[in-house]
């Protein structure tokens, strides 16, 4: 559920598929102007456009469409019945300064994810970042209810998880899926998503229903600050499913090329 949770966040903020052609359609070629006797170059022009738009979108295999769209329609009726009745409760009852000191332990949990991440890619910089926000978020933070990190000292959180590193490592998408309550990935990103696991401190906690009683706690705090992006893209989108596959491969491309 956390990618699902994660996709909803971004897709108001990249370009997809049907939605996106609407709100942000691509630049038309500049043409010289012709002289008076020339021929409109009506067919060029347009072939441009059509060539420009093409290579905007990135391209991926969707061999399970009928698995695929049957979870996506899953999990939208999961958001609509579950989800977001619960985000609304825990949104009125628990007040924003709390949900956000909530939001940043769990950030700061994830540092081990991150760092790893980072280690592999070679960013040196943002290893020493992690080490550092950890470091000063755990104590001076009380043990990262609170950011100081990115408040005092401009410190900000790598954006990389292990679906990234074996992009870096030229290992392909493969093929879209989508998953039961976590949304939509890809082979790449799920095995990338199995091998954060590891690396994931409240995977330990015991007994079992604790930590998933955790996760899902985490899940519904950072849903009370994304309600309402997720109805708004849908209602933009001729077919929400094929907008947001492709929301999510732009997104994950534009993540890769960062």
């Amino acid at each position: 559920m956390k990618k699902l949770t994660f996709t909803i966040i971004i897709v108001t903020l990249t370009a997809a598929g049907c939605a996106a052609s609407k709100k942000n359609p691509p630049s038309r070629p500049v043409i010289p102007a012709a002289d008076e006797t020339a021929a409109p170059p009506v067919d060029k022009d347009l072939g441009l456009l059509e060539q420009e738009i093409t290579e905007q979108q990135v391209r991926i295999s969707d061999p399970l469409h009928g698995w695929n769209r049957a979870t996506h329609n899953f999990n939208d009726k999961l958001y609509f019945w579950v989800l977001k009745p619960v985000a609304k409760a825990w949104k009125k009852t628990v007040p924003k300064p709390a949900r956000i000191s909530i939001g940043n332990f769990f950030k700061n949990l994830g540092t081990p994810a991150r760092y790893v991440s980072c280690l592999l890619q070679g960013k040196r910089r943002a290893v020493g970042t992690e080490l550092h926000r950890f470091a000063y978020n755990t104590t001076v933070g009380v043990l990262g209810l609170g950011d100081p990190a990115r408040d005092k000292l401009g410190l900000k959180p790598a954006d990389e998880d292990l679906g990234q590193t074996l992009a870096r490592w030229r290992v392909g998408n493969g093929a879209y899926l989508v998953l039961p309550l976590l949304g939509p990935s890809t082979v790449r990103d799920t095995v990338g998503l199995v091998g954060g696991q590891f690396l994931n401190p409240v995977r330990y906690v015991e007994p079992t229903e604790v930590s998933l009683a955790i996760s899902a706690g985490k899940i519904v705090n950072e849903n009370t600050f994304t309600i309402g992006r997720y109805e708004s893209f849908k209602s933009a989108a001729i077919d929400p499913y094929t907008a947001m596959r492709q929301a999510y491969i732009q997104y994950r491309d534009k993540q890769v090329k960062d």
